[in-house]
């Protein structure tokens, strides 16, 4: 995709896309693909934080018509995150391809590039792919510096508690050889108090859902806090129940137990398997383990803040190459449809059954899209958060046999 025909060494596309403005990282990527590939159209398309449609970044207001973000093939390769070939009706001169930009398990969107029908061999959608990945990434790190990029996503205003919350979250995915991780939040527009978040190193993976009581921003910034002092407490390295007390102590000192937030602290090690659990509150934990759909019941401890320095316990279980777990904040088990029934009674076990191959993303999303079937309207009465994990396990190297010395 880059000139060879210069004295002077030739920047990458990706050193390119690195050096562009944050609001012309659009225009870059055309020229690139034009100039290279001899691309006629190249579109850049966000997934909204309804997950619902996908929508073209272009000029003010920064959006065009949006597409759906499961049908066809734009949605397709959205869903697949594989890329898709489109070839137009009556046109075998043109295709179209459907990149999906993703960064590391996180999903964005789509690109979707016109070429002439000989540029759609797989090696040059190979690259295309490549290209796609590297563009993923410098839309995520232009979102520093430019508003744009969250302004294609919305298909109208947030509040300003699901502001809050959305800067808080750390994506919507994530996805390493041991894990991948899906999750959705719910009413995405008007979400207060509902948080999910994670962090990695190299023998350790943390999640927490975190559910602040209340709603609108009182919610929001008791979740703020609370977010605020986990992080603290796990990054001056200290144990998950530990982490858990500092973070009472932060609520019960702000709030004096009139506001609390539930929480429920994961920590697995990604050599054995072996999770870690603290159960603060309200947020429950299911493992599908090939067909078997089992709650796992921690001992329950108080939400933090409520009282002045609890004291937090560690539980352990096991997870096994292949189990999925699936953590529901209670704006998911405790909903309720107008004839009384309860979500978590048992639509929720037959949600989590019918979702059992979807890929994690997918299948957060659908169990949303079942809780607000199940209530009978996307007004939800609370906010609604699923997290989904898929556990690979780490897989052993076979040792390494050489030959003895002469």
């Amino acid at each position: 995709m880059d000139a060879v025909n210069s004295s002077e060494p030739v920047p990458s596309a990706e050193s390119q896309l690195r050096a562009a403005p944050p609001h012309e990282l659009v225009a870059t990527a055309r020229r690139l693909l034009t100039d290279g590939l001899g691309a006629e159209e190249v579109t850049l398309l966000l997934a909204d934080y309804g997950l619902s449609v996908l929508q073209p970044v272009t000029h003010l207001p920064h959006t065009a018509e949006p597409i759906a973000a499961h049908d066809g093939p734009t949605g397709r390769a959205f869903i697949s995150q594989a890329p898709v070939v489109e070839v137009p009706n009556g046109s075998a001169r043109t295709h179209l391809v459907h990149l999906p930009l993703t960064v590391r398990g996180d999903r964005l969107g789509v690109l979707s590039v016109r070429l002439p029908s000989s540029a759609t061999d797989p090696a040059t959608v190979l690259r295309l792919t490549d290209f796609a990945t590297a563009l993923a990434h410098e839309v995520t790190t232009a979102g520093r510096d430019t508003d744009l990029y969250l302004q294609a996503r919305r298909t109208r205003r947030l509040t300003l508690a699901a502001e809050m919350q959305w800067q808080l979250l750390p994506g919507r995915g994530c996805a390493r050889q041991e894990y991948v991780i899906g999750a959705h939040l719910e009413p995405a527009y008007t979400i207060g108090g509902d948080n999910f978040d994670w962090s990695t190193s190299a023998d350790t993976l943390t999640l927490t859902v975190t559910d602040g009581m209340g709603q609108g921003i009182d919610a929001s910034l008791l979740t703020h806090l609370t977010v605020g002092a986990l992080r603290n407490a796990r990054r001056a390295g200290i144990g998950l129940a530990d982490q858990a007390c500092l973070a009472d102590q932060a609520l019960f000192a702000q709030y004096g137990g009139k506001a609390y937030a539930s929480s429920l602290l994961l920590q697995f090690d990604l050599e054995t398997g072996t999770v870690h659990a603290v159960d603060a509150g309200s947020p429950q934990l299911y493992r599908q383990r090939d067909d078997t759909i089992e709650q796992i019941e921690l001992e329950a401890q108080f939400p933090l803040g409520m009282f002045e320095e609890t004291l937090y316990d560690e539980q352990t279980f096991h997870v096994e190459p292949g189990d999925r777990l699936v953590v529901v904040s209670s704006g998911v088990h405790g909903a309720r449809a107008a004839d009384g029934g309860s979500f978590g009674e048992r639509a929720l076990r037959q949600t989590l059954s019918a979702t059992r191959r979807e890929p994690p993303h997918e299948a957060a999303r659908a169990m949303v899209s079942g809780l607000i079937e199940h209530f009978g309207s996307r007004d939800l009465a609370a906010d609604a958060a699923v997290v989904c994990l898929d556990w690979n396990g780490r897989k052993i190297e076979p040792a390494r046999h050489t030959a003895p010395a002469r």
